[in-house]
C-alpha cells in the first residue's frame, strides 16, 4: 500500500541551539530531495535533553524559505500552554509563507513539569485543551472573535489540515468526530503490570475508535510515527543504538519506569525502536500491525540520536530501500549526493 513518508525531528543533535537548528534544517532539506512528503517537528519547553524546539512556527518558517515541496507539520503544538488565537495567527502566517504547506498537529502535552511555568495544573490539561481547541477552530474558520474581530490573514482551508495526537481510544474518537487527522506516537506508556504489551495492542483500539467516529465521506488520515535508524552495517547500527538507548534507559529507570531487560534487544523492545540494515528494518516494520492502517509513516531517530552524518544516511536508506521494500513507494527514490 503506497503511503506518504515523513521525517520527524525532535531537534536533539549534540550541539548548541543555533547549530542544532542548522543541522535539523539540513536534514529536512535532504529529506525533501529524497522524496519525503512531510517533515514533523516536536514542541518542548525548557528541557534541552527532552526537545530542542519551543517555537515550532518560527523554525518551520525558516525551513519554508529553503524548501519548496515538503509539507511542514507540527507534531505537536502543546495547545494548553499557548494562546489559541495567537496559534491561529502564527499558523495562518506560516501557511501563507509556505504556499499552503502547513499540517497543524495539536495535543494536550506530555511533560507535566512544563505546566507550572505557565501557572497551569497539568492534571487539567484535557479540559484546557478542549476549551482552547474550540477557540482555535473558530479562528481558523474565520468566525468572529469578540466584537467583529476575525483572523487575518485568513487561514483558508487550514481547518481541514488539523491533526490531533492521543494515547487513548477516547482521543481517537475525538479526532475522528472532528474529521481531523490522527497522530500516533512512536511509543507510549504501558499499563501498570504489562510492560511487555506490544505497541499495536495499545494503538489499534485508538485506530478503531477513530474510524468509527469519522463522519461519512471523510477520508481517514492516520500518521504513525516510529523510531527508525537504518545503517549500512548491522554492527554500526547496533553500536550507535546502544549508546543512545542506554543513555535514555538510565533516565527512564530513574523515574520508575519498567525496562524489559538490560540487553540491547530488550532496550529496542522497551523503546519500540526499529534498528539495523535496510532489510532488517523493513522486516521489523512489517511486523507492526498498526502500520497497516496508517496513511503516513513518519520516521525519527530519537531515542538513538546518532551523529548528523548517520542521520543523513539513515534518511537515504529509508527512502531508497526500506519504504520501497514495504510497498510504501511505487519505485525506489534516487539516492542523491549528500548535502554539505
Amino acid at each position: 500500500m503506497t503511503k506518504r513518508i515523513g521525517f520527524f525531528t525532535r531537534i536533539l543533535d549534540d550541539a548548541e541551539p543555533a547549530e542544532r537548528y542548522r543541522l535539523a534544517r539540513e536534514q529536512i532539506v535532504y529529506a525533501e530531495r529524497l522524496g519525503f512528503d512531510t517533515v514533523w517537528i516536536a514542541q518542548h519547553h525548557f528541557n534541552r535533553d527532552e526537545g530542542g524546539q519551543p517555537s515550532p512556527f518560527v523554525f518551520l518558517a525558516n525551513v519554508a524559505a529553503v524548501t519548496s515541496r515538503i509539507r511542514l507539520g507540527t507534531g505537536i503544538v502543546t495547545l494548553p500552554l499557548d494562546e489559541p488565537v495567537r496559534v491561529a495567527e502564527d499558523a495562518a502566517v506560516l501557511d501563507a509563507l509556505s504556499d499552503g504547506r502547513l499540517e497543524l498537529g495539536l495535543g494536550s502535552g506530555g511533560t507535566a513539569s512544563s505546566f507550572a511555568a505557565f501557572d497551569l495544573d497539568s492534571a487539567e490539561r484535557g479540559a484546557i485543551f478542549g476549551r482552547k481547541v474550540e477557540t482555535l477552530r473558530r479562528a481558523l474558520r474565520g468566525e468572529a472573535l469578540g466584537g467583529d474581530n476575525r483572523l487575518y490573514p485568513s487561514a483558508g482551508d487550514l481547518d481541514r489540515r488539523v491533526w490531533q495526537a492521543t494515547f487513548s481510544a477516547s482521543g481517537g474518537q475525538r479526532a475522528g468526530e472532528a474529521g481531523d487527522g490522527l497522530l500516533l506516537s512512536r511509543t507510549q506508556p504501558r499499563p501498570k503490570g504489562r510492560p511487555d504489551l506490544a505497541l499495536a495492542e495499545l494503538q489499534l483500539p485508538i485506530v478503531e475508535a477513530y474510524h468509527a467516529a469519522l463522519p461519512p465521506g471523510v477520508a481517514p488520515r492516520i500518521l504513525a510515527s516510529r523510531s527508525v535508524f537504518v545503517a549500512d552495517r548491522r554492527d554500526e547500527a547496533q553500536r550507535l543504538a546502544e549508546i543512545g538507548l542506554r543513555r535514555v534507559a538510565a533516565h527512564f529507570a530513574a523515574h520508575g519506569h519498567v525496562l524489559l531487560g538490560d540487553g540491547l534487544d530488550d532496550l529496542l523492545r522497551t523503546f519500540d525502536s526499529h534498528v539495523g540494515t535496510p532489510d532488517e528494518v523493513a522486516e521489523s516494520l512489517s511486523r507492526d500491525a498498526t502500520l497497516t492502517h496508517a496513511t503516513e509513516v513518519s520516521v525519527q531517530v530519537h531515542s538513538i540520536d546518532p551523529p548528523h552524518a548517520s542521520i543523513l544516511r539513515s534518511i537515504e536508506l529509508f527512502a531508497a530501500e526500506v519504504a520501497p521494500a514495504l510497498g510504501w513507494r511505487d519505485r525506489p527514490r534516487p539516492v542523491l549526493a549528500r548535502a554539505v
